[in-house]
């Protein structure tokens, strides 16, 4: 969460930093703010609202001119959102100024030593703190920009990712990173800074990832010097070339982001078995499964960490791996694993899921499971995040940047992946007949038109989303691989439409939920032909003797419950266990219909942010 953009260079740096911070809107943010250096004057502008906001009180309030310059979009921790407790911070010379994603949590010691000393705060946040305690060390013992900052942040404890400016040495940002990414773009004659590479993708294809405890000196006309904070020792940092492109991160002529990634599915599904699956050859070759098939094969369980959507594509594998693979699985929240003291072994397998790979509890999570001697296997979307450097081994999804925050294409992609693993490990073990496994293939193969296929009942989702769009609570109910699919469903119209929703397994619904149906009440029942078909149509009989209203997801040719369902969609027919990858389609299109008609803000919705690396 939150957005970091900093430039150094020989163009003007306002347009580059409002240019990216708008690239960076996707994380979710409540205010912004700029801070432009033009050789003799540090300009400052900063405004609670949009990054749209920020460009008119500039306009209004600074000259925008300076080829040095940071920028931030932040989310709210400490103190409310408000223009004082916006970045950038100023420390009390006015000399030093700082950008900062992340919690610095003995910010109240620091502060009331400070103010001991005769520091005065203007705002209230953790990161006015930082940067006078920065400014206090330099004053203190006479040290340069770079030193100081070092020196301070080994006596902060939390997270953070910072850029720093001193107007003293004006030909240099110091930037720095703790359980929060941070990207530099490495150009001719020039420097950039941001959250991810999406900010500076047209200027520049070599970017460096700072790693966890480690700063930068970027200084112009002079290598940059990366140095651990710890111990002040030289690193050598390795230049990535970025695959991204501009055309990745634009609409493409889509009114939402989210929309866009809805309708990639097709394609990014294909993308993220490419190379890996093999049809008719009967093969699946993964290679951070097959360098550690022993681990897989010998282990005594598997643990699945993640966080929202990456939790219920987590829930979907459980079923998958049991099913296939024949080993114990638990999923487990990833903020509440990491302190619940929980049992993990050396034979334990830990697969850590999350889209952006920057997800603060699970990494948590995957520092406590590596501590106990288990072997940690991540799933994520961003190449070079910190998630697929901190696991043993891993598998991206492919899935392109995801910039809508209510995460579409990470889901199925993330299910693609696990799918894969499960079917790979299936054959090893000997748990699964080779027609069977030959059908999954297959079946796989030819998801991708399959959900081409599910996103024709766009309009069908329209024409629903019309009469419950004023809803104010809705209920979910799957059953079997389909639960988390209600789970997943729920979420998304709570997400973007702030409609109350919750998904159930269809079972449960009489052991309390029913209570809650009446004529008021639309109920989404996930009921595809494959699985306890049965069972379900009995759930929906229930929900119909109680006049709930009913829009049932169905397989195309369904008679049985289109005679009892208010609202039918029909999506293609396929295999049970690969049935979340269809059935979760139309609900996606349904949530992002509601929510348009609602006038939300489908890929910003309020209070959220697409990387979460905060607690």
């Amino acid at each position: 969460m939150c957005g970091i953009v900093g430039y150094i260079g020989y163009r003007e740096a306002y347009p580059i930093v409002i240019k990216g911070l708008k690239r960076l809107e996707y994380r979710g943010y409540d205010s912004a703010g700029v801070m432009l250096f033009d050789g003799e004057n540090l300009k400052l502008c900063k405004t609670k609202g949009k990054v749209s906001d920020l460009e008119l009180r500039a306009s209004e309030e600074i000259t925008t001119n300076g080829t040095i310059g940071i920028g931030h979009t932040r989310w709210a921790t400490h103190g409310v959102p408000n223009d004082v407790n916006s970045h950038p911070h100023l420390s009390n010379s006015g000399d030093l100024a700082i950008i900062h994603n992340g919690i610095i949590e003995n910010y109240a010691p620091l502060k009331a030593e400070l103010i001991k000393r005769g520091y005065i705060f203007h705002s209230d946040t953790d990161t006015e703190v930082l940067v006078n305690l920065i400014e206090e060390v330099q004053k203190k013992d006479n040290l340069k920009l770079g030193k100081a900052v070092q020196v301070a942040l080994n006596q902060v404890v939390g997270a953070y990712a910072i850029a720093v400016f001193d107007k003293k040495t004006p030909n240099e940002i110091v930037a720095a990173r703790l359980g929060s990414p941070l990207a530099i773009g490495v150009g001719e004659g020039e420097y950039f800074i941001a959250s991810d590479a999406s900010p500076f993708i047209e200027y520049t294809s070599n970017a460096i990832y700072l790693e966890d405890g480690e700063m930068a000196n970027i200084r112009l006309h002079k290598a940059m010097k990366v140095r651990k904070i710890k111990d002040d020792t030289l690193v050598d940092p390795y230049i990535q070339e970025l695959k991204m492109n501009l055309e990745q991160i634009e609409k493409g002529g889509y009114d939402h982001f989210m929309l866009k990634e809805i309708y990639e599915q097709p394609d990014v599904i294909k993308d993220t078995y490419r190379g890996r699956l093999h049809a008719n050859d009967g093969i699946i070759q993964m290679a951070g499964v097959e360098d550690n098939l022993e681990k897989f094969l010998n282990a005594d369980r598997i643990i699945i960490v993640a966080c929202g959507t990456s939790w219920h594509a987590g829930l979907v594998a459980e079923y998958i791996f049991e099913e296939f693979a024949r080993i114990p699985v638990e999923v487990e929240y990833a903020s509440e694993f990491r302190y619940r003291n929980p049992i993990i072994n050396s034979k334990d397998i830990v697969i850590a899921i999350s889209q952006s790979g920057e997800t603060a509890d699970t990494m948590a999570a995957i520092k406590l499971a590596k501590e106990n001697g288990a072997f940690v296997f991540g799933v994520c979307n961003v190449v070079g995040s910190s998630i697929s450097r901190e696991t043993h081994a891993g598998a991206y999804t492919h899935a392109g940047p995801e910039i809508g925050v209510a995460s579409t294409k990470a889901f199925t992609t993330q299910i693609t992946v696990l799918t894969m693993i499960a079917l790979r490990l299936a054959k090893a073990k000997g748990t699964m007949s080779v027609s069977d496994f030959h059908m999954y293939l297959q079946e796989l193969e030819i998801i991708p038109e399959k959900v081409k296929e599910a996103l024709e009942t766009n309009q069908r989702a329209k024409e629903i989303a019309s009469v419950f769009k004023d809803a104010p609570n809705c209920l979910y109910l799957g059953r079997g691989y389909n639960f988390p699919v209600a789970l997943e469903g729920a979420l998304k119209l709570k997400e973007i439409s702030y409609i109350h929703a919750e998904g159930y397994p269809a079972a449960e619904m009489k052991h309390g939920p029913i209570a809650l149906i009446d004529e008021h009440m639309p109920v989404v029942v996930i009921a595809p032909k494959q699985g306890h078909y049965d069972k379900i149509v009995s759930n929906i009989q229930e929900i119909k003797s109680r006049s709930g209203k009913i829009i049932a997801v169905v397989t195309k040719g369904d008679t049985q419950v289109r005679e009892l369902a208010d609202y039918v969609i029909e999506i293609p027919e396929t295999s049970d266990a690969l049935s979340p990858l269809i059935t979760t389609i139309p609900l996606q299109l349904l949530s992002y219909h509601i929510a348009v008609m609602r006038g939300c803000n489908v890929d910003q919705p309020r209070n959220l942010a697409k990387s979460v690396t905060v607690e």
